[in-house]
C-alpha cells in the first residue's frame, strides 16, 4: 500500500475519517446482485471487512445478521433457512431477523446472551444493500429527477481501484482534471448544496461550450451552447452522476457508483445505469439506447482515470482556489459517522 511509502520526506497526515482504512461511515453497502438470494436461502459474504450472512424468509423478506453464531461460532451461511429464521447447521440454534435467538432443540431456556448484530437491508437497484446498524435513519438514496417514476437499470461488471473510495469518488468534482487528462476544455461554475442530517451533499457544475476547435464547435451545433451536471454522494460511499443535464437532443443520463473498501487497501466499484421507462410502441428501445449511451459516456472516461486512480498516493499539501470542491467533499467526508464496523471501535 503505496501510503506508506515516503513517509519521511512526503508524510500523509491521517485525517478523522477521510481516506482512514480504519473507519466505515455508516451508510448502505452492496452486498450481493438479488436473484443470488432467492427464497428460503441463505449466504455468507464479507462486507467492509465483515462477515455477514443474508437470508431470505419465507415471507420473502431479507435478513442480514453478524455470520458467526454466538454458541460456538460457526458460520451462520452454512446452515438453512426455518420459516423466517436461520438456523445455524452445528446445534441448530435458531435466530430471528432481530438477531434473537428463538430455538434451542436441546432446552427450552435460551440465555440472554443468545444474541447477534443485526442489519438494516433494503433491495434496490438489482441489489440487495446492508445498513451497519440494526436501524437505517434513511433509505439507499434516488437521483431527484427520477424519484416516484418507474425506472429501469443495468449494472456493470464491478471492479477495482487500488486506493481509498474516498479518493476515487472525488473524480466527478474534479474540474480541473476535465481539461489536462480528458482534454474537455469547458470552464465550470460550481454551486452545492448539503442536506439536514449532512449524509448527502449535490455538487453542480455548469458552463458554456468553447468554439476553438472544431470538435468543440460540433458539440454546440448539436448539443447547444451550455453544458451541465450533478454529482450527488450519499454517505461518503455512493456516487449519483447525472450528464448531459440542459443540452439538445440528449436526456440527462444517471449512472450510480457503489464502493465497498476492502481489506487489502483496495476498493470494490459497481456502475449502474439508470434511465426512466418511458411510453409508447419505441419506448423499449428508446430506454436501451439511453443505457447504452450512458456505460458509452462511462467508458469514455473510465480507462484515462484509471491511470490516475491505481498509481495515486493523495496528499493534498498544495490546494489551489480551483481545488474547492474536493475541499468541501473532504470537510463532508470528515463529519460523517463512523460504524460499529470500524476498527478498534467498539459498540456502546
Amino acid at each position: 500500500m503505496n501510503q506508506f511509502q515516503n513517509q519521511n520526506t512526503q508524510p500523509i497526515k491521517q485525517m478523522k475519517i477521510f481516506n482512514n482504512w480504519n473507519i466505515v461511515t455508516k451508510g448502505w453497502y452492496i452486498a450481493c446482485p438479488i436473484h443470488d438470494i432467492p427464497k428460503n436461502k441463505a449466504k455468507s459474504l464479507t462486507i467492509c471487512g465483515q462477515r455477514i450472512v443474508i437470508f431470505r424468509g419465507k415471507d420473502n423478506q431479507i435478513r442480514a445478521l453478524d455470520a458467526y453464531c454466538p454458541h460456538l461460532g460457526t458460520d451462520l451461511g452454512i446452515g438453512r433457512v426455518d420459516g423466517n429464521l436461520i438456523r445455524c447447521f452445528f446445534h441448530h440454534w435458531a435466530y430471528d431477523g432481530s438477531g434473537k435467538c428463538q430455538d434451542i432443540p436441546c432446552q427450552n431456556i435460551i440465555p440472554e446472551k443468545a444474541k447477534i448484530q443485526s442489519y438494516a437491508t433494503e433491495e434496490k437497484y438489482g441489489f440487495i444493500w446492508i445498513y451497519p446498524d440494526s436501524k437505517a435513519p434513511e433509505p439507499v438514496a434516488e437521483f431527484d429527477e427520477l424519484k416516484d417514476k418507474d425506472i429501469t437499470f443495468v449494472y456493470d461488471k464491478p471492479f477495482t481501484r487500488n486506493c481509498h473510495h474516498h479518493i476515487c469518488m472525488m473524480n466527478g468534482i474534479d474540474a480541473q482534471h476535465l481539461q489536462t487528462v480528458h482534454k474537455l476544455n469547458i470552464k465550470m461554475d460550481l454551486t452545492w448544496e448539503q442536506n439536514p442530517s449532512g449524509t448527502i451533499i449535490d455538487f453542480t457544475l455548469s458552463g458554456e461550450f468553447p468554439k476553438t476547435t472544431a470538435r468543440e464547435k460540433i458539440a454546440r451545433k448539436i448539443l447547444g451552447n451550455n453544458y451541465e451536471y450533478t454529482m450527488r454522494y450519499a454517505h461518503g460511499c455512493i456516487g449519483f452522476l447525472t450528464i448531459m443535464k440542459k443540452v439538445k437532443i440528449i436526456p440527462p443520463l444517471h449512472m450510480i457508483y457503489a464502493y465497498t473498501p476492502l481489506e487489502n487497501y483496495q476498493t470494490l466499484i459497481q456502475p449502474i445505469y439508470i434511465a426512466e421507462k418511458r411510453k409508447g410502441i419505441l419506448s423499449y428501445f428508446i430506454t436501451r439506447i439511453l443505457l447504452l449511451l450512458t456505460k458509452l459516456a462511462y467508458y469514455f472516461l473510465r480507462g484515462e482515470d484509471g491511470m490516475i486512480y491505481d498509481n495515486i498516493r493523495y496528499n493534498p499539501n498544495v490546494l489551489l482556489s480551483i481545488d474547492e470542491p474536493l475541499i468541501k467533499y473532504m470537510n463532508y467526508v470528515n463529519n460523517l459517522q463512523p460504524s460499529i464496523w470500524s476498527k478498534g471501535r467498539k459498540r456502546v
